[in-house]
C-alpha cells in the first residue's frame, strides 16, 4: 500500500514537471545516497526523493542533487530523482519498487550493490539478471530512455567478510572487477546505454596522487580521502568525484568546464583546489573511454 501511495503522489509530482526538462532517475543504495557524509541531505528540495521520508522522517538529496547542481550552473534542465534503499541491489528495486519507478524516464542511473552480489561477492549474476529486466521494462514505457549501469569504487574496509575476495590485492582491483561485472551485465542487456566508469575514476585519483589510497596509515598531506571513516561509503570528495564523472557521462559537458561559478565544493567544504583537481581526474577518465566532452 505504501509503494501504491509514493506511486500516486509521484505522478502529481511529475505532472508539473516541465516540458523541456529531460528527467533522470538515479536507483541504488547507500552509495546513492551519500551515505556517511552530508551529502545524504544536501539539497534535497532540489530532487524527487520517491522513498520519501524515510524511517528518520527525511528525504534525500545524494548523489542525486549533487548531478542536479552541476547541471544548473552548466545551464542545462534536468528534473532529477532518486529511489534508493541501504543495502540493497538490482533484485529489490524490481521486485519491491517497480510501482515507483516504472514511468517514462529520460535518462536511468542504476547503481547495485557494491561488490554486485552481497552473498558472492564479485558474482554478476543478480546484476546481469534484474539489469536486464530493469532496462526491459523502462523501454517499454519510453523507447529512447538512456539506461546506465553505474560502476562504483574499491572498498578498503578489509576486516568485511563481503570484500573478502580482494583481501590482500591491490586497492584499485575490485573497482576493475566491478566495471568487467557491469560488462557482463551489458553484454547481456545491449539496450542498456553504457557503463558510467566512477571507480575507475577513483583508480585514476589514486594514480595521479590526488587522492589517498590507504587510510589505515593517515592520509598524506595534500591528497584527499575519497571514503569516509568506514573506508566503504564515500566521503564528501568521493561522491563529489562520482557525481562529476556520471555529469559528464550523461550531459557531454567537460567536468572542467563548470569552472569558477561551481559551489557545491564551497556549499560541502571544499577548496577551489581540490574541486579543480577532482574535475580533472573526472575529465581524464571519460577522455580515456572515450567519451566526447564539450566545454559548453
Amino acid at each position: 500500500m505504501r509503494n501504491l501511495l509514493r506511486a500516486a503522489v509521484a505522478l502529481v509530482v511529475f505532472a508539473a514537471v516541465p516540458a523541456s526538462a529531460r528527467t533522470i532517475l538515479f536507483i541504488g543504495n547507500s552509495f546513492t545516497l551519500g551515505a556517511g557524509s552530508p551529502v545524504r541531505t544536501y539539497q534535497a528540495s532540489t530532487v524527487h526523493d520517491l522513498n520519501a521520508p524515510n524511517e528518520r522522517g527525511q528525504t534525500i538529496g545524494g548523489m542525486a542533487s549533487i548531478f542536479k547542481e552541476f547541471t544548473k550552473e552548466a545551464g542545462l534542465d534536468y528534473d532529477v530523482s532518486i529511489e534508493a534503499v541501504g543495502g540493497k541491489n538490482f533484485d529489490f528495486h524490481y521486485t519491491e519498487k517497480l510501482a515507483v519507478i516504472d514511468r517514462p524516464w529520460d535518462e536511468v542511473v542504476m547503481q547495485s550493490y557494491s561488490q554486485l552480489n552481497k552473498d558472492k561477492p564479485g558474482d554478476p549474476a543478480i546484476v546481469t539478471e534484474y539489469g536486464a529486466k530493469l532496462d526491459k521494462a523502462f523501454h517499454a514505457k519510453n523507447p529512447n530512455v538512456h539506461v546506465w549501469f553505474n560502476a562504483t569504487w574499491s572498498r578498503a574496509d578489509y576486516s568485511s567478510p563481503e570484500i573478502a575476495p580482494w583481501r590482500g590485492k591491490p586497492i584499485d582491483q575490485m573497482a576493475k572487477d566491478v566495471y568487467a561485472g557491469f560488462e557482463k551485465a551489458w553484454a547481456a542487456s545491449p539496450d542498456v546505454t553504457g557503463i558510467i566508469p566512477v571507480g575507475l575514476a577513483w583508480n585514476r585519483a589514486w594514480a595521479t596522487g590526488v587522492a589517498d589510497s590507504d587510510p589505515t596509515d593517515g592520509i598524506a598531506a595534500g591528497k584527499m580521502n575519497l571514503w569516509t571513516y568506514n573506508s566503504q561509503h564515500g566521503s564528501t570528495p568521493g561522491y563529489i568525484l562520482a557525481s562529476l564523472v556520471i555529469f559528464g557521462q550523461l550531459t557531454g559537458r567537460d567536468p572542467v568546464s563548470l569552472g569558477d561559478r561551481e559551489h557545491v565544493a564551497m556549499d560541502l567544504g571544499l577548496s577551489a583546489m581540490q574541486m579543480h583537481a577532482l574535475e580533472q581526474v573526472a575529465h581524464d577518465e571519460l577522455a580515456a573511454q572515450g567519451v566526447k566532452l564539450a566545454m559548453n
